[in-house]
């Protein structure tokens, strides 16, 4: 094990190994996505670093490489639809594994991430996308929760509509 925790934390334990004090250190340009995920990815690409199972038994293993791997993917596309550091970007993926993906990504571009529930009706989607001026949604369709979206009104923020799981026109 690497330690790659004591890079940003200076700690002192008492004489029975408890936690006495701890202070922060981490440069002014700290990225989650690449200097932790990242890291961990180049040094332990075979690393588990997450383990996926749905109700009906549907099971994913992903290592460090692989989220490293997706969410460059997943920034790639962001920035390539115009989002970048400081646009609000929009989760509503209930519980799939993507929302890993896509938190890594958003941290890798500096957007803010509005995790979102799966229950929004089109009054909450026009109320939470004016409200923190959100640039793009990346939802899945379960529940239709992309219906609340393709009925909302007078949301001139939005930009980009990205659906995980299935095509859709409007949608990428």
């Amino acid at each position: 094990m690497r330690d790659i925790n004591l890079r940003y934390v200076d700690e002192t334990y008492d004489e029975d190994g408890l936690l006495k004090t701890y202070k922060l250190k981490y440069p002014e340009n700290f990225n989650f996505g690449y200097d932790i995920v990242d890291d961990i990815a180049e040094h332990e690409p075979d690393k588990v670093a997450l383990v996926w199972d749905s109700q009906s038994g549907e099971e994913h293993t992903f290592t460090f490489g692989d989220i490293k791997r997706m969410s460059d993917k997943v920034a790639n596309f962001l920035t390539s639809q115009g989002i970048g550091k400081g646009d609000v970007v929009m989760l509503i993926l209930k519980q799939r594994y993507q929302f890993w993906f896509c938190m890594v990504a958003l941290h890798k571009i500096g957007a803010i991430v509005a995790p979102a529930t799966h229950m929004l009706t089109k009054h909450d989607v026009e109320y939470r996308v004016n409200a923190a001026e959100v640039k793009a949604v990346i939802c899945t369709n379960q529940s239709n929760v992309s219906g609340s979206i393709e009925a909302a009104e007078n949301i001139p923020s939005l930009k980009v509509r990205a659906l995980v799981g299935e095509t859709r026109d409007g949608w990428i």
